[in-house]
């Protein structure tokens, strides 16, 4: 009886400590709630003696899409001091709008939509599964011809051709409901849907795994991606945004997988911020160029929700007034930040951070931003960086800048989306929203922290009307130059935010308390 009870833990053992627990590569404060997600992954943590996560296994949290979730213990940073501006007759009704359309509340709405268009009857079948108007999908063994795509021999430069897949060249093993499948098309359009993708889905008569009907199988689980413009952080992170709000639906972060970029162009892809994939897969990005005139097959394929949907996040989102704080845009940002490891090596014990962005463009350019770092500069209170985001910078550089910032400074431009990135405690200052004041007000919004802008017009000159080759006049073809005393006066307002914020004397605290053991250890050494 030893003997077999020996035996018995030896097997169990071998097979807990089988599995790599830094694979997750999530940030300890998500591993709760990613446990009660996924409840098997939980017991094997309890069973597994070199599992890192043991304090994590009692906590009871959940994002707040979960079937098992409700309000009381579900995450949330949401706060909606403000006036719904006449959007919502009662208070209660403007939290729960907010958090339907900007935050997890989104995810459990697009789960509900989940629907089979294409059933499996045996479990070598196919599947294919998507929420209204194809808006996300996912499938399980999906076939795919792209024999007459014609990418790399064309000369078309669109980027989202809609004629790539024509009737049975898309299709899987399972018994299709042509009716639902044809009722979705309301929302085809690029950035929109995956209808045009797969209108043209079919019943086949053949199992798509069957190697003699596929040029390259992939076994490994594969997002298909549409992207928006990726020299434009603005526009890239409204696709990885999105992209990340996708995992959850499909209940995995893993980076063991496929990235197929559905781009139907052969030029090549310009992508400034391109290290930001590896948030995501361990592997290169397969351009759909290069499966130019194969026949594919995808064991587990998910087409993810896209970056211009309507009423989507962030691009097209009616943000509701008077609310700010999701928090799935904040874990977005922790999780980008854990997987590309930016740490926090703040806040300082006396000054303020404060990063002044610059442009070197044609417009937009502040006329007397020397002046304004000088008046920063002067008494020391503050620690001043002026930076210019551009190509030339790495991407992880910019990022630990925007992640290590209290108070970020710029102009109106695609370049303050680092915001996503500074601490909770921060503040943004567009010193100038160009006639466009909701973009990123709404952006600091969605992530939590205090945004400001010029409120002075008097104080503040244009140096023209502004000019466009063929547009109007317009605020965000000229450039500016702005009051020093009242640029001082919102820099001190915005101060006192950092100051006074809890997280901020949190970390200050932190901070404090590791220096009095940093020093109380080297004395004792000093002592021995």
């Amino acid at each position: 009886m030893v003997r077999l009870g020996f035996i018995v833990m030896t097997v169990c053992i071998n097979i807990t400590i089988a599995y790599e627990w830094t694979w997750l590569k999530l940030p300890r404060k998500h591993i709760s709630y990613h446990f009660n997600t996924n409840p098997q992954l939980k017991t094997m943590c309890a069973e597994d003696i070199s599992c890192p996560y043991k304090d994590c296994i009692n906590e009871t949290k959940c994002w707040g899409y979960e079937p098992f979730c409700n309000s009381s213990i579900h995450i949330s940073h949401l706060n909606c001091p403000g006036d719904s501006e006449r959007w919502t007759k009662t208070k209660e009704e403007q939290f729960n709008k907010f958090w339907i359309t900007a935050d997890f509340g989104m995810i459990s709405e697009r789960l509900q939509e989940m629907t089979t268009l294409c059933k499996p009857v045996d479990e070598n079948d196919s599947s294919l599964q998507c929420v209204k108007y194809l808006r996300y999908c996912q499938a399980k063994n999906i076939y795919f011809n792209f024999s007459s795509a014609n990418i790399l021999s064309g000369n078309d430069r669109n980027r989202y051709r809609e004629d790539i897949i024509k009737p049975g060249q898309v299709g899987g093993h399972c018994q299709l409901d042509v009716n639902i499948l044809k009722s979705q098309g309301e929302h085809k359009s690029p950035l929109q849907s995956w209808y045009a993708e797969l209108e043209h889905y079919t019943s086949l008569e053949f199992y798509p795994l069957d190697s003699k009907h596929c040029d390259l199988i992939l076994d490994k689980p594969t997002y298909l991606i549409k992207l928006d413009a990726g020299v434009n952080m603005y526009h890239h992170f409204c696709d990885f945004i999105n992209l990340y709000a996708s995992q959850h639906l499909n209940n995995s972060f893993s980076t063991d997988v496929n990235i197929i970029m559905w781009d139907t162009s052969p030029m090549p892809y310009g992508d400034f911020f391109k290290i930001t994939w590896k948030a995501f897969t361990d592997h290169p990005i397969i351009a759909l160029k290069d499966l130019d005139g194969k026949n594919v097959c995808i064991k587990d394929a998910v087409f993810p929700l896209l970056a211009r949907m309507r009423f989507g996040l962030y691009y097209n989102m009616p943000l509701i007034p008077g609310c700010h704080g999701s928090s799935l845009v904040k874990t977005f940002s922790e999780h980008i930040l854990h997987r590309l490891n930016i740490l926090q090596t703040g806040p300082l014990r006396e000054q303020i951070r404060v990063t002044f962005l610059v442009r070197n463009t044609q417009y937009r350019n502040i006329l007397n931003q020397v002046e304004l770092w000088s008046a920063l500069k002067t008494g020391g209170e503050y620690e001043v960086t002026v930076v210019d985001f551009n190509r030339n910078m790495p991407f992880e550089e910019q990022l630990a800048i925007s992640h290590n910032t209290d108070i970020f400074i710029g102009i109106h431009g695609a370049g303050l989306t680092h915001l996503l990135f500074q601490p909770d405690w921060a503040v943004v200052i567009e010193i100038y929203n160009c006639e466009d004041p909701g973009c990123y007000y709404d952006l600091a919004r969605l992530r939590g922290i205090k945004y400001m802008t010029w409120e002075n017009k008097s104080k503040m000159t244009q140096e023209d009307e502004g000019h466009h080759p063929t547009l109007r006049a317009h605020a965000k073809f000229t450039n500016f130059a702005f009051d020093v005393n009242e640029f001082m006066r919102l820099i001190h307002i915005a101060t006192q935010h950092v100051r006074n914020h809890p997280a901020y004397l949190t970390a200050q605290k932190d901070i404090a308390d590791r220096t009095v053991k940093y020093n109380s250890r080297n004395i004792i050494k000093d002592e021995l």
